[in-house]
This record gives C-alpha cells, sequence and structure tokens, in this order.
C-alpha cells in the first residue's frame, strides 16, 4: 500500500512539471513575442493556456482523490496540500503569461517606444525563479527555496527602475503615455510571476521543515 502510495506523488510531481514546463513555454514565447515584434507568438501563448488549464484541473482531482482515499500522514499530508497551492501559482503564472501575451498584441500595433533591455533581464531572472523553485520542490531542498525568496528582491529593484524611466518617457511627451503604461503592466506581470516562484519556494520550506515563512524569510535561515 505504502509503494503504491508513493508511485502515486511520484506520478503527481511529475504531472506538475510538466504543468511548470508548459508554463515557462508560455513565459518565453510571450516576452519574444515582445522583444522580436512578432505577433504569431502571442497566439501561440493564448493556446498553451487551455493545456495548462486542463492540468490544473487534473492534479487537483488527483490531490483530492489521495487525500480522500490514503488518508496520508502528517508529512504527506503538507505535501498534498502544498502540490495543490504549488499547482495554483503555475496556473497564475500561465496566467501572467496570456496577460503579457495580450498586452504584447496591442504594442506591437504601435511603433517601438524604446529598446527593450531590462524587461527581458526581468523575465529572465523571474523564469529562472520558477524553475529553481520547482528545482527546491523536486530535491527537498529547502536552502535552495529560500535563495529563491530572496532572489525576488532583485526582480523588484528592476520593475522600479522600469517604472521609473518609462515614467520619464510619460512626463517628456503624453504621446508616449499608452505605450509606457503597456509596459508598466508587462513589468507588473513579470513580478507577479516572480511572487508566484517565491510562493512555491516557501510551500517547499513548508514541506520539508514543517513551518510557514511567508512574510518573515529572513527569520527563517
Amino acid at each position: 500500500m505504502e509503494r503504491h502510495f508513493d508511485d502515486e506523488l511520484n506520478a503527481l510531481k511529475h504531472k506538475l512539471l510538466k504543468m511548470a514546463d508548459t508554463a515557462q513555454e508560455m513565459i518565453g514565447l510571450a516576452i519574444k513575442a515582445l522583444v522580436d515584434r512578432k505577433e504569431l507568438l502571442t497566439q501561440e501563448v493564448v493556446a498553451l493556456e487551455g493545456k495548462v488549464n486542463r492540468m490544473e484541473v487534473e492534479i487537483e482531482e488527483d490531490v483530492m482523490r489521495l487525500m480522500a482515499l490514503r488518508q496520508p500522514a502528517a508529512r504527506d499530508l503538507r505535501l498534498l496540500t502544498a502540490i495543490l497551492k504549488i499547482n495554483n501559482d503555475l496556473e497564475r503564472v500561465a496566467d501572467q503569461a496570456v496577460n503579457i501575451s495580450e498586452i504584447a498584441a496591442d504594442l506591437l500595433k504601435q511603433a517601438p517606444l524604446k529598446p527593450l533591455i531590462d524587461i527581458p533581464k526581468m523575465a529572465a531572472l523571474a523564469q529562472k525563479m520558477i524553475k529553481n523553485s520547482l528545482d527546491a520542490f523536486v530535491r527537498h531542498d529547502p536552502i535552495l527555496a529560500k535563495d529563491v525568496c530572496e532572489d525576488d528582491d532583485e526582480v523588484d529593484k528592476i520593475n522600479d527602475q522600469i517604472f521609473r524611466e518609462l515614467l520619464t518617457y510619460m512626463i517628456e511627451d503624453p504621446k508616449n503615455i499608452t505605450r509606457a503604461v503597456d509596459l508598466i503592466l508587462v513589468s507588473r506581470n513579470i513580478e507577479r510571476i516572480a511572487d508566484h516562484a517565491t510562493n512555491i519556494s516557501e510551500d517547499v520550506v513548508f514541506i520539508e521543515e514543517g513551518k510557514n515563512i511567508k512574510h518573515h524569510i529572513q527569520d527563517s535561515s
């Protein structure tokens, strides 16, 4: 019985990683669509959203079934609860990618406001955080998870820098306002992706150490 339960947990983790890979692909496509000005890529992002949504429902149903049928002990119950939360965070990451692709589609109808340097840099860091948070989950590594939480500060700094720079464009010429606001919204969506990576990492610490580090990561090291 125990071996069968472990097999089911491993299958559940595998599904979660596939969902994470798809969400990561969506982020990459959305940013590439914006930077390379390729509208076709925005359509690919939207097409992948349905796949992520189906995965979310399937994973949630699997977790509920395991909870009902297996009546897991404390640590396994923490794991299943965290998987539910990670599942939700990954679905939200996919939503942010769709948001970015929709904004990109609007921006592609207009002339570029400026070369995009910080936004791709910020997106790459957020994607790294997603990857590391899932690596921490698979490897049962709370130290790596806490490192991801620390990386969120860097994303916030870049987000603030982008906002200040785009604000100057709006002040200099009101004609820049619409495009600048759209880019600010892209930056905000990337910042939220990083927040979801942080949430996942906090869940990993909860699984491995049984403590909630939300809002006080500095106290957990």
